[in-house]
């Protein structure tokens, strides 16, 4: 398992974040204002998600510096996991407004309002435009980063929306096809909901301390476990501190004539999570047979 990122300076992002903040807070105020002028539904949809996408990017750019503080008495595993927080907030934005779009587009169905078309059609342009240029700058930023892959998805949503906009405000300058703009919405709604869906549940298993995706507990303890000297473990947990920083504790029960090979085990042990399983941090505890838990759990504290 490997981990290989191309690491971008954090003034670098801090920039890209900040220039992506201003295109999308001007585009949200032009896209209220020309949705409401032409009675666009699915432009006002649009004008909502870049909104959202602009609260995304400021909770980001925060959750960014926040990260990079060191530990301290009152945060001693140090405070990168408020990147995974910031991406549970915007994925859960995502799903929200991808609900309220759907009620909305069908009310709309139902009584197709008047729309200008020509309105509908430049704006989506110009909101192409930039929802493109932000999802550039985050492009090589989401790699590494579950916090700026929540930016990236929003972003890439809302070029695929504009699409859709354009292609609705010229069918209705064509074939005057109203049902059209609250049915593009419908469908931009359906795609948002479908990323938040598929995305948040890797953020809440991070943040309710599960084990790595990428990695089979059960295959760590049945490799440990074959290391000359371990009898048995109980008390493992697996989890993640930081998006990329697995992490395991575990009660190793050594056998009695190991004992004194107690440190060259650890090593071992070390050894085969790093390199097995891609864990850089361990904690053990290591028990004689005899003064060992009886009837310990394998996993939690029972």
């Amino acid at each position: 398992m490997s981990h290989d990122h191309v690491h971008m300076p954090p003034e670098i992002k801090d920039k890209r974040v900040a220039i992506a903040i201003w295109a999308n807070g001007i585009l949200t105020l032009a896209q209220i204002g020309g949705g409401i002028f032409a009675g666009s539904l699915a432009l006002i949809a649009d004008a909502l998600h870049n909104f959202s996408d602009m609260a995304s990017l400021v909770i980001a750019f925060a959750a960014q510096k926040i990260a990079r503080r060191p530990a301290d008495a009152k945060m001693t595993f140090g405070y990168g996991r408020i990147e995974i927080v910031a991406a549970l907030i915007n994925y859960t934005t995502l799903i929200i407004i991808g609900i309220y779009l759907i009620y909305e587009g069908g009310m709309r169905i139902i009584d197709p309002p008047e729309v200008k078309g020509w309105w509908v059609v430049w704006l989506g342009v110009i909101a192409l435009a930039v929802d493109t240029l932000t999802a550039s700058l985050t492009f090589s930023m989401q790699k590494d980063s579950v916090n700026i892959r929540a930016l990236f998805l929003h972003n890439l949503s809302d070029a695929l929306a504009s699409v859709a906009v354009v292609i609705g405000g010229s069918l209705i300058l064509l074939y005057d096809m109203r049902w059209v703009d609250p049915a593009i919405t419908i469908g931009i709604a359906g795609y948002i909901l479908y990323l938040g869906l598929t995305e948040i549940g890797g953020t809440i298993r991070t943040l309710m301390l599960g084990s790595p995706v990428g990695i089979d507990t059960n295959a760590v303890i049945v490799a440990l476990s074959n290391i000359e000297g371990v009898i048995d473990l109980h008390h493992v947990h697996c989890w993640q501190m930081g998006e990329h920083d697995a992490s395991l504790e575990a009660h190793v029960i050594i056998d009695e004539s190991a004992w004194g090979q107690l440190e060259n085990i650890k090593y071992w042990i070390k050894q085969a999570l790093a390199q097995e399983f891609n864990i850089s941090h361990s904690t053990l505890e290591f028990e004689h047979p005899d003064h060992g838990h009886k009837d310990a759990h394998t996993y939690g504290h029972g």
